[in-house]
């Protein structure tokens, strides 16, 4: 058995920062692929200073930093000087892949975009990720997360009806574009095992969220009607939504076809409501739902969650708690699927990280380095791979190239 992770002997050359290329990159890493992020010297990856709450404060080490950063090693150049691109494209040149997520045009007034990469390295893949994309009217839009999210369809709809916009609580729409960004990678790898050539990723954030509109996209296509917030609530099952207990937490029911109806009526005692002409079947129930979720609602406000849940459960009916962070990370599932991890870090202890949601049987995800402290590796980068001499490290130091 192999115990290799699948991706090492890959190099990343990250230029990234933020959330959406550090994601991309902390997945390729834990894929196995060796990552050499590049910072701003002084300065760094403006998110390792997001806090509170901090790891570190001292070392400006936040907790929202180290949720993207591990197996990677940091180094510092000073990418508008011309001994600074010198690096950059002495590491691209021995590279398999490069990321960045400046705006659109940045990349090239400083000389690092794929026309000037693929010169040195034609065999280099090369990916740009930006809110809306290389081309179009937008293209020179700045985005973060919740304009993508509002002009995505997300904040349309989700919440309650009636209510203002809600923004999704974590910033989906970074690691959607993220994710997509690792499978065309990939998929660009795979393809130059055949052409022997690289190629230029063109990644958006607003169509990587759109292509997750999925089925709500669909009903509008379908129909012409903008889809209505609904809560916790789905537009095409019911009932599948939150309810809460008596105890004052909130349940999940999700009763997605009629023999679990059927389950659900009998575990909660509304047996009469099984036939019911406007509930028998699915659709009806969708068609009469305000009829239906307030008899929910009075029965489920009885008891109270863990009770619940514990039914529904032993009677096959679909039912869990809504969680809080300190739910899931004690959660025995949770654990025994080793989703809470511990690192090492030399300065900073012990570190706790999110576990490794893919599982290979021949070639494991690794959690190789912690995140790492602003510069760590430039040195060992530099002589190791590039073959800088010491002489040569300290008049770049003087400079204020690295």
């Amino acid at each position: 058995m192999s115990r290799k992770p699948p991706l090492e002997g890959i190099r990343v050359l990250d230029l990234s920062r933020v959330l959406v290329g550090p994601f991309c990159t902390m997945v390729l890493g834990d894929l196995g692929a060796e990552v050499i992020k590049v910072e701003r010297p002084g300065v760094g990856d403006e998110t390792r200073t997001w806090g509170p709450p901090w790891i570190n404060e001292e070392l400006k080490v936040s907790a929202y930093f180290i949720s993207t950063n591990r197996n990677k090693k940091s180094i510092t150049v000073n990418l508008a000087t011309e001994e600074g691109r010198e690096i950059i494209y002495g590491l691209a040149k021995i590279s398999d892949v490069v990321i960045e997520n400046f705006r659109p045009g940045v990349a090239k007034k400083l000389g690092v975009d794929y026309e000037a990469i693929s010169k040195i390295n034609p065999r280099i893949v090369y990916c740009s990720i930006s809110g809306f994309g290389q081309t179009g009217p937008y293209r020179d839009w700045p985005a973060y997360d919740i304009i993508i999210q509002a002009m995505g369809g997300w904040m349309g709809i989700t919440g309650e009806p009636g209510r203002p916009p809600v923004r999704i609580g974590v910033a989906l729409t970074d690691m959607i574009a993220g994710l997509y960004a690792v499978i065309a990678i990939l998929a660009a790898l795979r393809a130059r095992e055949e052409t022997g050539r690289g190629q230029y990723i063109d990644i958006s954030l607003l169509d990587s969220s759109i292509s997750f509109m999925s089925y709500m996209a669909h009903n509008y296509l379908a129909t012409g009607k903008n889809p209505v917030k609904m809560g916790s609530g789905h537009p095409n099952i019911a009932p599948y939504q939150a309810f809460k207990a008596g105890d004052g937490r909130w349940i999940i029911l999700a009763v997605a076809n009629d023999r679990i109806w059927r389950r659900f009526c009998e575990a909660a005692g509304l047996q009469h409501l099984v036939d019911d002409p406007r509930f028998a079947t699915n659709s009806k129930r969708v068609e009469n739902r305000d009829q239906l979720i307030p008899i929910i609602e009075e029965l489920i406000a009885s008891r109270p969650s863990h009770e619940w849940v514990k039914l529904f459960i032993g009677a096959g009916v679909p039912c869990a708690p809504v969680y809080q962070m300190s739910d899931i990370f004690s959660d025995p599932q949770v654990l025994h699927r080793e989703m809470l991890l511990e690192v090492e870090h030399p300065k900073l202890g012990k570190m706790k990280q999110i576990g490794f949601p893919i599982k290979f049987s021949e070639t494991p995800c690794q959690l190789k380095y912690p995140p790492p402290l602003l510069g760590e590796h430039t040195e060992e980068v530099l002589r190791e791979l590039l073959g800088y001499t010491d002489e040569q490290i300290k008049s770049l130091r003087e400079k204020g190239v690295i």
